[in-house]
């Protein structure tokens, strides 16, 4: 996959090597050309300078052909323009905004882009939303055979209840994070744009969950 960072700090950097290693290409956008040496002599990435809300400036980047766009640069409401734009202008599938404020993540996230706040900031959290396939587990019994896991959902799932999933996956959703809080479903509750969906089911059928949650639902009479 193809990711374009804005901002070369501490944050942006880190995220850029790590996704290199991992075998993705990447391109880095900061205002400060001298920002890009925190990147080492050993990255092959692109180098842009720029601001990350400018089209021309993710053009060059390569933001036409990215699968995810992270924003990680100083200022909060550059963080979210610039995932806005990559989201709406681009059609970018996953971005992720860093801010400093969480009083805003709810206002961001509203809007329909993910984020992290400083706060309680990890690499992990910030590449869970860019590169969200399957499922990651967050809690395992102590045999091992049952696990609490956020898996995956496609946008197809959008609109549909909660129920549904179950019955397809024969899973249990044991709560959903929308716009930074966690809900208890209930038969009723339909799945939004930006969910995270966090599962309880038998270890030996992640595989089997992770397909039906990316695929979508079954259309009706369908089986």
């Amino acid at each position: 996959m193809h990711i374009v960072i804005m901002g070369c700090g501490r944050v942006g950097s880190a995220l850029a090597q790590t996704l290199e290693q991992q075998g993705h290409t990447v391109a880095v956008i900061d205002q400060d050309p001298t920002a890009f040496r925190r990147l080492g002599p050993g990255f092959g990435g692109r180098r842009v300078t720029g601001v990350g809300f400018d089209q021309d400036t993710l053009r060059e980047a390569g933001i036409e052909e990215a699968g995810a766009f992270a924003a990680v640069s100083s200022g909060d409401n550059s963080n979210i323009i610039s995932a806005r734009v990559a989201r709406e202008m681009f059609g970018v599938e996953n971005v992720a905004a860093r801010i400093y404020d969480p009083r805003r993540a709810e206002v961001y996230q509203r809007l329909g882009i993910p984020t992290v706040a400083t706060v309680r900031w990890t690499a992990d959290q910030m590449l869970r939303r860019l590169l969200p396939s399957g499922a990651e587990p967050l809690w395992r019994d102590p045999t091992g055979g049952v696990q609490l896991a956020e898996v995956h959902t496609s946008p197809a799932w959008v609109g549909h209840k909660i129920s549904k999933l179950q019955e397809e996956t024969g899973v249990r959703v044991a709560f959903v994070t929308r716009l930074g809080e966690a809900i208890l479903p209930t038969s009723q509750t339909v799945l939004q744009e930006g969910d995270l969906v966090h599962v309880m089911m038998r270890t030996d059928e992640v595989d089997k969950v992770e397909a039906v949650f990316a695929q979508g639902p079954e259309e009706e009479g369908g089986h």
